[in-house]
């Protein structure tokens, strides 16, 4: 203990948690408090969290750091008239669905506040992806958000991690839920299939191009009903909509009718892209390379062997990005927007051998030594061992009514 306040010292708390022990509330505010205010040292922040995942939680240890994060620093205060709903990460490789899903429930008249954040491992997070549209500003003051939810009824939106495997999902899913709605935020959780690449295209650039398509109507069928499933299920759950299934049609008319896009295009325009540049990505164009920074070289790879496509391991996929400099090792590092993959082929599909099945947007002169890894990530085999999935797996949420 502290000779001065009687308050127990960083390390105290380290080791108290490292042997198993509780942490109540006061002792839970401390470690908050002092992350926030630079008190504690990042390797003391980094050997409390290595106890936490060795040790676990329990329910009312997760609720008090929920609520003491949730208090911490400077929150908004929204208008109580307002619908606001927000997603955590979806975080499958290709993962923008959230480019999408903002402006079809901003268009539905939610407001839908993103706090994003850059990736930090195999390619770009959101932030990133939008950077890759010329002229985008992510740094905006109170002010400004405010005035731009006034002016647009939206902004952008958090994504959520991925477990590979469904208990430890569900485990984790459950708590989540279970904290948010005791301290009075209304929590639902949905576990989705992220072992292939979410769409068919990895990367920044090539991703923005991706959800502009599927924000006119069309692109990939998965990208599409994760839009639609998350959008409804949010629309569902503060009460916009009746139903589950009223919610996901209300989302998928936004998507097909346009309204979704003019909210994009509009939110362009609010964070800092001109008019010009903004009608032009938002227009029936599907050329994007005027605007969109593209790479030097774009390389295809063929198929080796006739057959059905089985699994695209989208990790391997995505550490060959990695090395081509598409995502960053550490904080700060500059990446390359215009690297990236673009999938020609689906799952399940049959192919032929010699049959171009990715795109490589690089910039390096030479991509051969990278061939062996990026075919491993194609796994081609009968399609009678193909099995069709849903990207949706379960829904997780407290006993809310109208679920179909």
């Amino acid at each position: 203990m502290s000779s001065k306040d009687n308050t127990i010292s960083f390390p105290e708390l380290i080791k108290l948690k490292r042997d198993c022990g509780q942490l109540n509330r006061a002792e839970i505010s401390t470690f908050v408090q002092g992350v926030t205010s630079g008190a504690i040292q990042k390797s003391q922040i980094g050997a409390m969290l290595m106890a936490i995942w060795q040790k676990g939680m329990t329910d009312e240890e997760t609720l008090a750091m929920t609520r003491e994060m949730m208090n911490s620093g400077e929150t908004f205060k929204w208008p109580k008239e307002w619908l606001v709903v927000d997603k955590h990460s979806t975080g499958g490789v290709g993962d923008k669905v959230s480019l999408p899903l903002a402006p079809a429930l901003a268009a539905c008249g939610c407001k839908v506040p993103m706090i994003s954040g850059r990736g930090l491992a195999h390619t770009g997070g959101t932030l990133d992806k939008l950077e890759s549209i010329p002229g985008f500003k992510v740094n905006q003051s109170v002010e400004q958000v405010m005035w731009d939810l006034f002016k647009l009824q939206m902004i952008c939106m958090k994504y959520a991690h991925f477990l590979c495997f469904l208990n430890s999902a569900r485990r984790l899913a459950q708590s989540l839920v279970m904290a948010g709605n005791k301290l009075g935020v209304k929590t639902g959780a949905v576990l989705s299939r992220m072992d292939a690449p979410i769409g068919q295209s990895v990367g920044n650039a090539v991703e923005v191009c991706e959800a502009l398509e599927c924000l006119k109507g069309r692109g990939s069928d998965d990208l599409k009903e994760l839009v639609i499933c998350l959008g409804g299920y949010l629309l569902w759950m503060c009460g916009h909509s009746g139903t589950l299934d009223s919610g996901k049609t209300e989302i998928a008319v936004k998507l097909e009718n346009g309204e979704a896009l003019k909210k994009f295009e509009a939110m362009l325009v609010a964070q800092g892209v001109s008019a010009d540049v903004a009608h032009s990505l938002c227009s029936n164009e599907t050329d994007y390379s005027k605007h969109m920074k593209r790479a030097a070289h774009q390389t295809e790879l063929e198929v080796l062997d006739d057959g059905a496509v089985l699994d695209i391991d989208g990790l391997a996929l995505a550490e060959v990005l990695h090395k081509l400099g598409a995502g960053r090792t550490k904080s700060g590092e500059e990446i390359d927007h215009s690297v990236g993959a673009e999938i020609l082929v689906e799952m399940g599909q049959q192919v032929k051998k010699g049959q171009p099945w990715i795109r490589i947007h690089h910039n390096c002169p030479n991509l051969k030594p990278h061939y062996s890894d990026l075919r491993k990530a194609l796994v081609i085999g009968s399609h009678d061992k193909y099995e069709t999935a849903s990207r949706v797996a379960e829904f997780i949420h407290p006993d809310y009514p109208n679920m179909s």
